[in-house]
Parts: structure tokens; C-alpha cells; sequence
């Protein structure tokens, strides 16, 4: 048996300590930087560290995910190319939502959202709303004066996206007080984090029975007949989409209210869909929550404009009404929108001076 000194013995402890340290900050590398991976594969598919051997499936698999993150990546950037107005505009319901839930929570205000002790974070969304469109849109309204004092269906267009629909409503709270309860698809009541947001600023999603009891407690009520389809499949020639869609005017009708046709001015040049294939037609038919691929944010102006009341008539049938509420809307349109639409147009009539008798 070969004599080994206690001081080489020693030394022989210390240099495996070593080694062992040298082992574990190799394997702690190989765990998080993969990026020595594609020259070990290329110069040794059986590259050894210390004393055990990498297989040559496993370099194979991590240089495969090392590349895996590249899908993901490039599918978030094509949703952010195609869907920015749309994701800017969530990003905004998220953040009021947020405002509210903090202010609820800082004041312990109560569950129901129509008490007055709402009323202070709702003028400071409205306030915060009202400096966003003037910035961006420098967005007016005319012909508040049209507004019944009582109850009334507000019949607006739906455009690429519903901005200047939101800015109208904030604009007539600040003017009168009034908070417009807005009919909205059901799609955006199945997103997490935004229901605050909805319930504070009256969005619902009502049967024509309860849209009537709203309409009767003296309430004010959008609705866009041509919804999610007039998004899609509306372009910069404003035609209306709404088919055959009468129920606002059975409503109307049973809440004995007046309907007043709303138009924006230039809202297909801020917001525009694409993308107008047949295979989108065919995912829109099919799930009915589907949104074409939209661009905008463009700082055109926007003027939305109020008609004049097309008030009750117990003799007139629910197919009449529609057809007249229908008209006054294109008249509204033929009046203040040029067809077809121009964005160089739009963004030149921020600088134009516009009468309020016109």
C-alpha cells in the first residue's frame, strides 16, 4: 500500500473541493445560459462535464428550446400590430377599473353604484376622458339642446371602434349631470377585471323587458343596432348596417320615449378595420365575438352630433319607427360627413373653424 504524507493528503482534499465547486457552476450555467449549447453540439454531441456524460438528445432538446420562445414572441407582436387600438382601449378599462376598486376601497363606498358618493371618481374618469378626446381628437358635441329633459333611446352609429361613443357620454355628464346607461355586447362582460368599470359607468346588457323599466325610471339609453357586425363590415362609406333589427323600436315604443338619432363626424378616419376576407366573414358568422384587425389612434377631429327627436306615436308600428329612426341617422350622416371618408381630410378639419348654427 503506497505511503501518501498528511500535507500531499491535504492538498489532494482541496484540489477535489475544487473540482466539485467547478462541477456545480458549470451545471448552474448549462441550467440558465443555453447559449454555449449550438457550439458544443457542433464541436462534440457528447461533450462530457466532469465525469458524467450529456446525451446527445438532451443538446438537441435544449437547443430546441432555446429557440421555442420565438413563436410566442412573434405571435404577441402580430396580435399588438393588428389589435393596438383595440388593446389601448382595454388598457384603459383596466385602469379605470382599477381607479374604481382603489376608491372604493379608500372611501368604503357603498356596493350600489347610483349613490351620490359615486359621483366624485365618476367626474374624475369623465374629466380624465374629456382631456384624452380633446388631446387626441379635439372631440366636440353639438346640438345638446336636442336632448329630451326626460327619458330617451340615443341611437348612435357604431363605428371601427366605440372611442367617440364613450367621449359623447362623458361629455354629456359633465354638461347636465346625466349618466347614459349604454347597451354593450356580452362578449365584454365575460372579461376579467373590467366589471367595476362597467357597473360604475351603467354599461348593461338588458332583455327589452328591463330596458324598458330603465327607460321608465326617466334614465337615457345608448344603443347601437348595428353592433359587433357594423364594426366589422362598416367602412369609410358609413353605410349602416343593421339588418332587419327593430327591437329598439318596440322598446320605444313600449316606454311611450322619443328616439334621437346620434352621428360622429370622421369616426371610420380615427378608427379603421381591415382585413375584410372571407375566412374573417366566417369566424365573425361563427362565434359572433370575433373583431377584425383594426388600426387608428389617428388624431382626426370628431364632432358628434345630436338630431332632432323622433318622438312617440302610440299609432306607429315597430317596423315604422325603425325605418324612420334609420333615416334619421343617414340624414344626420349626409349632413355632416362627406363620403367617402378621408383621413388627410379629417386631420386638415382640426384647423378648420366650425360654426355651431351649422
Amino acid at each position: 500500500m503506497k505511503f501518501i504524507p498528511q500535507t500531499s493528503r491535504y492538498l489532494l482534499e482541496e484540489e477535489a473541493k475544487v473540482e466539485k465547486c467547478k462541477q456545480h457552476f458549470f451545471m448552474d450555467r448549462m441550467l440558465f445560459d443555453f447559449s454555449f449549447l449550438p457550439k458544443m453540439a457542433a464541436e462534440n454531441t457528447n461533450y462530457t462535464v466532469g465525469l458524467q456524460q450529456l446525451p446527445s438528445w438532451s443538446i438537441y432538446a435544449l437547443e430546441g428550446g432555446q429557440h421555442f420562445m420565438i413563436y410566442p414572441l412573434t405571435m404577441l407582436v402580430l396580435g399588438i400590430v393588428l389589435y393596438y387600438p383595440l388593446l389601448f382601449c382595454f388598457c384603459v378599462l383596466y385602469m379605470g377599473s382599477a381607479y374604481y376598486a382603489i376608491c372604493k376601497k379608500l372611501y368604503d363606498l357603498p356596493d350600489d353604484v347610483q349613490s351620490e358618493r359615486w359621483t366624485k371618481p365618476r367626474k374624475s374618469i369623465t374629466f380624465i376622458s374629456g382631456v384624452f378626446g380633446k388631446i387626441l381628437h379635439g372631440h366636440e358635441v353639438c346640438g345638446v339642446e336636442n336632448l329630451p329633459e326626460g327619458p330617451a333611446i340615443l341611437l348612435y352609429y357604431h363605428g371601427a371602434l366605440t372611442v367617440d361613443y364613450f367621449l359623447f357620454v362623458s361629455r354629456i355628464y359633465r354638461l347636465t349631470g346625466r349618466f347614459c346607461c349604454s347597451v354593450i355586447d356580452h362578449f365584454l362582460f365575460k372579461m376579467p377585471g373590467i366589471q367595476q368599470y362597467l357597473r360604475v359607468n351603467n354599461c348593461i346588457h338588458p332583455t327589452r323587458e328591463e330596458c324598458v323599466e330603465i327607460l321608465k325610471k326617466g334614465n337615457l339609453v345608448g344603443i347601437a343596432p348595428g353592433g359587433l357586425r357594423e364594426q366589422n363590415y362598416g367602412d369609410h362609406t358609413y353605410k349602416l348596417i343593421w339588418g332587419k333589427r327593430k327591437g329598439f323600436a318596440q322598446v320605444a315604443i313600449d316606454a311611450k320615449v322619443p328616439i334621437v338619432p346620434v352621428f360622429t363626424q370622421n369616426i371610420r378616419e380615427a378608427y379603421r378595420t381591415y382585413g375584410h376576407i372571407r375566412i374573417m366573414y366566417w369566424i365573425y358568422e361563427k362565434t359572433r365575438s370575433f373583431f377584425f384587425p383594426i388600426y387608428g389612434l389617428i388624431p382626426v377631429k370628431l364632432r358628434t352630433h345630436i338630431g332632432k327627436p323622433i318622438p312617440y306615436d302610440p299609432n306607429i308600428t315597430a317596423d315604422e319607427l325603425a325605418e324612420k329612426a334609420r333615416k334619421g341617422v343617414e340624414a344626420l350622416r349626409d349632413k355632416h360627413q362627406k363620403v367617402p371618408g378621408s383621413i388627410l381630410r379629417a386631420l386638415w378639419e382640426r384647423f378648420e373653424v366650425h360654426r355651431k348654427e351649422e
